[in-house]
């Protein structure tokens, strides 16, 4: 019953995919077959065996490790704020600790180790798919680096890509969560959840455009940032441990700008329609996505509750969701907390599609002006790679 749900699922993402691609005719049903085993592999081997089960384990206890590592450089700074035994502050224990992984990721990215893996990884995603040199590139880039910095390592190609190519890249910038951000995701949801849908995300990107944005990619070379600054004098390593210690702090301060903002509406549009109505708002965008929700193969005594995250998470952002899965997780059962879970980690929201035209338009303005056109389109496109990675996750459960 399960496998049919899931195939159920996946038709119907696939339909609404065909119905608002750009050229049926040339939709690559063969990409998609071979992204699609990829997807079926992976995810049998991190869900159904031993060996993957193990992998996850340690990829999860080695971020929570890094938690761990950063809490003592947050808690010199605010140790001596007086808080509640028992309790947590999410400023401090997720937020803060960005900080840190910001600064390893700068770290590993000034002395070549992530360009290379992007680069080598990129390489072996094109050849295997067949999607394109840069779009394979940047599927892998975009899960590590995260955005907008992604962008600017293809900066001097932005000019010259066509708008199917924005779209493509685009949509894997929102299907994607940077490295910085895992370690505080996975404070807040199931490590193993976490990472394998940043396996999966990888692809859900690029199947979705083969269906929505079709075209035959460039097969030619191009020069990411990285290699166009190869010859050139590099900055001083201590400046740019710094620069990145303070992008990790602007975004976590970033973030929890939005979470004030975003939580504050959210209760104040459930008290208004508890007032008026006698329900809350969240409860009515579960029953409008209940039905997403069933479709993909949630269990039916979950659709509403996971219909509720879902629009939650698309209407604010994925720590917003996060927090609202925390409180009614107990509820769940095990495969609607793996598919929710899984869908909630990747950028696809509205706020994202502000931060993917502000970014392009910051580099080309006629580009940036492309991308707010499809701006929509962008967005549907993204959540269905979210649906999609969902969908895979409950085919194993």
């Amino acid at each position: 019953m399960s496998i049919i749900r899931g195939l159920i699922g996946l038709l119907f993402i696939f339909a609404l995919g065909f119905l608002i691609s750009s050229n049926r005719k040339k939709i690559r049903f063969k990409q998609m077959g071979i992204m699609l085993g990829l997807q079926l592999i992976i995810s049998f081997l991190c869900l159904h065996t031993t060996g993957g089960e193990s992998v996850l384990t340690g990829i999860s206890n080695f971020f929570s490790w890094l938690m761990a590592q950063a809490a003592d450089g947050v808690n010199f700074v605010f140790g001596g704020i007086s808080i509640t035994k028992g309790s947590s502050v999410f400023f401090f224990n997720v937020l803060m600790p960005i900080v840190f992984i910001s600064a390893l990721v700068g770290i590993l990215n000034y002395i070549k180790v992530l360009p290379f893996i992007i680069k080598w990884v990129g390489k072996i995603i094109n050849k295997i798919t067949g999607m394109g040199e840069l779009e394979s590139y940047f599927s892998v880039s975009t899960a590590v680096l995260g955005q907008p910095e992604v962008f600017l390592t293809i900066k001097e190609q932005i000019s010259k890509l066509s708008s199917k190519q924005l779209y493509t890249i685009c949509a894997s910038s929102m299907s994607a969560v940077s490295a910085a951000m895992l370690a505080s995701y996975m404070s807040m949801v199931d490590g193993k959840f976490v990472v394998v849908a940043v396996f999966l995300n990888v692809f859900s990107a690029l199947i979705i455009s083969c269906i929505v944005n079709p075209y035959e990619p460039k097969e030619e070379g191009f020069e990411t940032r990285e290699d166009g600054i190869a010859n050139k004098e590099r900055e001083p390593f201590f400046q740019m441990l710094g620069e990145y210690i303070l992008d990790g702090f602007h975004l976590a301060v970033t973030v929890a700008a939005m979470l004030i903002g975003f939580v504050a509406l959210v209760a104040f549009l459930n008290n208004i329609f508890s007032f008026f109505f006698g329900f809350s708002f969240t409860h009515v965008l579960g029953y409008v996505f209940a039905p997403i929700a069933y479709l993909i193969g949630v269990p039916g005594k979950d659709i509403v509750k996971i219909g509720s995250i879902m629009a939650t998470k698309l209407i604010t952002n994925e720590f917003v969701a996060m927090g609202e899965l925390a409180k009614i997780v107990k509820s769940l059962t095990p495969k609607g907390v793996a598919m929710i879970s899984t869908y909630l980690i990747s950028f696809a929201n509205f706020g994202t599609l502000g931060i993917i035209s502000g970014s392009i338009k910051a580099i080309d303005a006629k580009q940036g002006k492309i991308v707010a056109k499809y701006s929509l389109k962008l967005l549907l496109g993204a959540t269905m790679a979210s649906l999609l990675t969902a969908t895979m996750v409950g085919l194993f459960f």
